[in-house]
């Protein structure tokens, strides 16, 4: 493997697993290939670009679904929803800007917003613990508008367990 290519997969594998904002990940490895005074002043191909664009994509897709599994909620990594809404819409002006198609991660989202929201409505109503949601109940039903989820009339239901709007 060549110095180049090992820089650069040095920095993919950097923005693939970075942390809640791929974008900041994504623009630091090309600022620091390309333009980066203590850098290694590359010219990226396309193609090179490309795969450090699709980290960042593949790194979104990851963040926005771990908030939307309903097995991740008693675990560290766990967020909540109101994160996965927040990461989904840096994710599609991410997707804007670096002219990328995000219907592919949103459709993915909304299966998996349904799939939990029907696991919360399999709960018990009394359960105790913390509740799954940490948005407000119009946060809810505007997210699954935004990801194409027709928001049945059974998850009215869920509103008593999310937080209060503010």
């Amino acid at each position: 493997m060549s110095e180049t290519q090992q820089l650069i997969e040095n920095e993919w594998y950097i923005v693939r697993y970075s942390g809640e904002i791929p974008e900041i990940a994504y623009n630091s490895a090309i600022y620091h290939l390309t333009r980066a005074k203590d850098g290694p002043k590359l010219k990226l191909s396309p193609g090179q670009v490309k795969a450090l664009r699709d980290a960042a994509v593949e790194r979104y897709r990851e963040i926005v679904l771990r908030d939307l599994d309903h097995d991740n909620i008693d675990t560290p990594a766990y967020r909540g929803v109101a994160r996965s809404i927040c990461n989904h819409r840096r994710f599609v002006r991410f997707c804007s800007r670096h002219q990328v198609d995000p219907a592919a991660v949103t459709t993915e989202a909304a299966q998996a917003l349904v799939r939990f929201l029907e696991a919360e409505l399999s709960l018990p109503p009394s359960r105790s613990g913390p509740s799954a949601f940490n948005c407000s109940y119009p946060e809810l039903v505007a997210y699954a508008g935004e990801l194409g989820v027709e928001f049945a009339p059974r998850y009215k239901e869920l509103e008593k367990r999310c937080c209060s709007p503010d």
